[in-house]
């Protein structure tokens, strides 16, 4: 079944969302989806607390998608990520197995 690598990043100050946002639409999240050869990528803020942002990225296996989480290529997306918002923004991440879907 499909698996999803999590990233869940809290933007405190209001005045850094719209940069970060344009940021993530623009360059991160493209970026991303093609570097970990990925199925799908989504993303979106909370409804619930407007400074959380969350990002999912599909892979076809858990396998696949715990490799991505000790890669080159999300090690050099976690190296831009911080030269560009580090002090601004908290993120973890996780990955998540689907075991049921109807």
């Amino acid at each position: 079944m499909a698996a999803y690598l999590i990233v869940r990043a809290e933007v405190p100050d209001a005045s850094h969302r719209n940069a970060f946002d344009r940021w993530y639409a623009q360059e991160h999240l493209p970026e991303a989806l093609e570097k970990f050869e990925a199925v799908g990528a989504s993303r979106g803020w909370s409804d619930v607390d407007d400074s959380l942002h969350y990002a999912f990225y599909e892979f076809p296996s858990l396998e696949a998608a715990r490799a991505i989480s000790t890669s080159d290529a999300i090690n050099a997306m976690i190296a831009e990520f911080d030269r560009l918002w580090d002090g601004k923004v908290l993120r973890t991440r996780e990955v998540l197995e689907i075991k049921q879907s109807l």
